[in-house]
């Protein structure tokens, strides 16, 4: 009679390997999960930004979501923030609706336009950390655009201070 199955120690070094495989692949899994829930930034940024340029094409001023047509992802909250399950998003220093939502910003000022604010952490980033889009004009009335990312925020979003480019 020939007993088949596996011995111990076969048993025990299939359970060693596995070890060491989920010791590498679990963290590297969490990143991907944080990173996956960051991905939303960049394409709301982008889209902020066209409206935004053309807006400020058409009257030389900034404007409000709300006037440029701009709809933050998630459920909306006001005219000008919205929530989903990751993020808040306000408008920053532009706020409004109608005629007045337009602001005609100083030379060398600088106007928070986008925001984008964690609701949970995100691997190193604490929650309630903010990635933000920046407004400003010089003194020949050329807008530029600023990305920021917090601190530890690269690593989720690394293409998004270039969404100004």
């Amino acid at each position: 009679m020939k007993k088949q199955g596996f011995t111990l120690v076969e048993l025990m070094v299939v359970i060693v390997i596995i070890s060491i495989l989920s010791t590498v692949a679990v963290p590297k899994l969490f990143g991907m999960i944080a990173k996956s829930k960051a991905s939303e930034l960049s394409p709301a940024a982008k889209t902020y930004i066209k409206l935004q340029n053309s807006y400020i094409g058409e009257r030389h001023m900034l404007g409000s979501w709300a006037v440029i047509g701009y709809i933050s992802p998630g459920t909306r909250v006001s005219a000008d923030s919205s929530v989903t399950t990751n993020f808040c998003y306000g408008s920053g220093d532009i706020r409004g609706n109608g005629a007045d939502a337009s602001v005609a910003i100083e030379a060398n000022s600088v106007t928070v336009g986008w925001v984008a604010t964690s609701r949970v952490a995100l691997n190193d980033v604490p929650k309630n950390s903010s990635w933000t889009v920046s407004i400003a004009v010089d003194n020949a009335g050329v807008f530029r655009y600023t990305a920021t990312v917090p601190t530890d925020g690269e690593v989720l979003t690394p293409t998004f201070t270039q969404i100004v480019h």
